[in-house]
């Protein structure tokens, strides 16, 4: 039985159900709740023009950034396979400021804000400290969608630094360019020489804060730079549901649409203050028409006032 009560699923509740699935850990982001701050620089292509208008993307910044972990565990292992690692970023000035998150894996866990809540009702603890299994088996199995994010990143080597990892912008975002023309794109962050992962064998003998030990000593030694990739729509694209990728999105064709480059660990307290709002997209980068994004930027806000 759910400890929540039925009726509208509002964000609220999911801010809720995330907390309840961590444990109630206290003062620590509700998703994504280990991660460091980083801060660097984002210098522009001369394609992007081609694509959007917005001054975030086509004009040179200061970049706030921040890697992480998934889930609201604030001291899960770096070396847990299950776990999707997250880049989000800040582009832009005070008035034209957008917000990107992005994750190693290209699709949500829910298509609905109901699914999400159901999804995260059946995987909170019981007073053993365990999800009942047989729930989730059967979730899992009325919901066979809910899977998908977390088979892609099992089927995957373990990531072995933050700079050597693709992101994903799981959401389709309407972009226009300065001759009014939109189409949807979606935003992959791929890092600079490729990415770089682990044997199994590598894997057992790193520690538990690997990734955030070697995120610091990359920066102290050299730049880690993405390309900001934005993949392009076709006629018939899915842009509601987020469980499911566009056709052949792989081998799409892609944009680069500039690069970031992060120079310098920033305290955590840079990043922790405030949120990246997803809902901060300056003018040409429009809001995607999913429910979970419309969710997301109050979710945030509830989850960064219990926090505060």
């Amino acid at each position: 039985m759910s400890e929540f009560p039925r009726g509208p699923v509002t964000p609220a509740l999911i801010v809720e159900a995330l907390e309840a699935v961590a444990g109630h850990p206290s003062n620590v982001r509700a998703g994504f709740a280990k991660g460091q701050c980083v801060h660097g620089t984002y210098m522009p292509s001369q394609q992007a023009e081609e694509i959007t208008r917005s001054r975030s993307f086509t004009r040179p910044s200061r970049v706030l950034a921040r890697f992480s972990m998934g889930g609201g565990n604030p001291d899960v292992a770096d070396t847990d396979h299950l776990v999707p690692r997250g880049f989000s970023f800040r582009l832009g000035d005070t008035d034209h400021r957008s917000d990107i998150l992005a994750q190693d894996a290209p699709v949500h866990y829910a298509r609905t804000l109901a699914q999400m809540l159901a999804f995260l009702e059946v995987r909170i603890p019981g007073p053993d400290g365990q999800p009942d299994a047989e729930k989730v088996k059967a979730f899992s199995a009325a919901n066979p969608e809910t899977l998908r994010q977390a088979s892609y990143i099992a089927a995957r080597p373990l990531p072995a630094s933050f700079a050597g990892t693709t992101y994903w912008g799981v959401h389709s975002f309407p972009a226009t360019n300065a001759m009014g023309e939109t189409r949807f794109i979606k935003f992959k962050i791929a890092p600079v020489g490729g990415e770089v992962t682990l044997t199994a064998a590598e894997a057992r003998a790193k520690s538990a804060d690997f990734l955030h030990d070697e995120l610091e000593q990359r920066v102290a030694t050299g730049n880690i730079r993405f390309s900001v990739m934005a993949l392009l729509d076709r006629p018939g694209d899915p842009t509601l549901d987020l469980t499911i990728r566009w056709p052949d999105e792989d081998d799409r064709e892609a944009v680069r649409l500039g690069t970031i480059v992060i120079t310098g660990v920033e305290p955590n307290e840079a990043c922790d203050g405030s949120i990246f709002d997803p809902a901060n997209l300056a003018d040409g980068i429009g809001h995607p028409p999913d429910e979970i994004f419309a969710a997301r930027t109050v979710a945030y806000a509830i989850a960064l006032a219990k926090r505060r």
